[in-house]
This record gives C-alpha cells, sequence and structure tokens, in this order.
C-alpha cells in the first residue's frame, strides 16, 4: 500500500479523468501530466511532445552535454515515481493524461539528434509520435511488459511500464534517422 496522500481517491475499476483540480493535488500529477499539458482533450501524448519540444529549444542555450546528460537521468527517475504515483490515484496502468514518458523519451531523442535545426527536429518529432502511437514491433513488445495485471495494485514496474514503451519508441525513432542520415 502507498504512504502517498490520495488527496482524490480513485473510484476503484473505473479510473478517472484527471482535470486541473487532480493536476495541482500532488507534486507527481504536476510532473506526470507534463505540467498540464497532458489535461489535452485531443491527441495528449501530442501535446506533451510539442511542450517538450518547446521546453528543449528554451533550455538548449543553457545546457552542455554533460548538464544534458543529469536532467535526463533526473528527470526518469523522477519521472518514474510520478507516473506510478498518478497512475495509481487515476486507478489506470497507463493513463494517456500522463504525458511525462513522451517528455523524457522525446527530450533524450533531441539530444541525439543535437545539432539539428528545425526541420530536422521536426522529423524527429513526427517519427517519434509515429512511433509512440502506432507502436510497431518492438514498441508493442515494451508495451505489453510491464502492464498491469487486473486485481492487483498498481506498482512500480508498471510506473516503469509507462516510461520504457516510450523509450523504445525513441530508439526506434532514432534509429530511423541514423538510417536516413546514412543511406
Amino acid at each position: 500500500m502507498s504512504t502517498e496522500p490520495m488527496l482524490n481517491p480513485p473510484l476503484r475499476g473505473t479510473g478517472r479523468k484527471p482535470d486541473g483540480r487532480f493536476l495541482l493535488a500532488h507534486p507527481a500529477h504536476v510532473i506526470a501530466l507534463g505540467f498540464g499539458s497532458g489535461l489535452s482533450p485531443v491527441a495528449p501524448g501530442t501535446a506533451g511532445t510539442l511542450w517538450a519540444w518547446f521546453a528543449w529549444v528554451a533550455l538548449q542555450p543553457a545546457m552542455s552535454d554533460s548538464v544534458r546528460a543529469i536532467v535526463l537521468f533526473v528527470s526518469t527517475l523522477v519521472g518514474w515515481w510520478a507516473c506510478t504515483i498518478t497512475a495509481r490515484h487515476l486507478a489506470q496502468a497507463d493513463p494517456s493524461a500522463v504525458v511525462w514518458d513522451e517528455i523524457v523519451a522525446f527530450w533524450f531523442v533531441l539530444w541525439l539528434v543535437t545539432p539539428a535545426g528545425f526541420w530536422g527536429q521536426l522529423a524527429a518529432f513526427v517519427l517519434f509520435r509515429f512511433f509512440d502511437a502506432a507502436k510497431p514491433g518492438p514498441v508493442a513488445w515494451a508495451d505489453q511488459l510491464f502492464k498491469h495485471r487486473r486485481g492487483r495494485p498498481i506498482g512500480w514496474a508498471q510506473g516503469f511500464g509507462i516510461l520504457f514503451d516510450d523509450f523504445v519508441a525513441a530508439l526506434c525513432a532514432l534509429l530511423v534517422i541514423a538510417l536516413w542520415r546514412f543511406i
């Protein structure tokens, strides 16, 4: 059983739809819902990825490669915690409003395609969104690997699973970009 306060306890088995009040009820919600971008009524994953892109571009001049690596590492660990807590509070193993997974995975893509300009970053965005949404091959495998089992509480494995399939989608996008540059 979690020791985190349940400010808005979930409806068992039905899940809940997050709103602004839910977003502000716990620090984990703010992070996992991408500072509100996950509350988008249309394509929250795309909204979260766009937020990631804008944040990356804004912070890019102030970061060295070592700072970027630290930011990605810390964001992954904090995101694992935030995604797990938020999924528990929403009573859903992988809520669509949780977009921190898209944010961190796309930051990973942007870090590795840097110094790509706007068109290169746009291509990375489109490829990442394709792999994340369509879930072909290895992404589908990664998505199923840590799935929640009915009757069991949402645990740290499911929180990691929320992030894991997006990291695999990021690797697939990077592989396509690398092959495209090679050819």
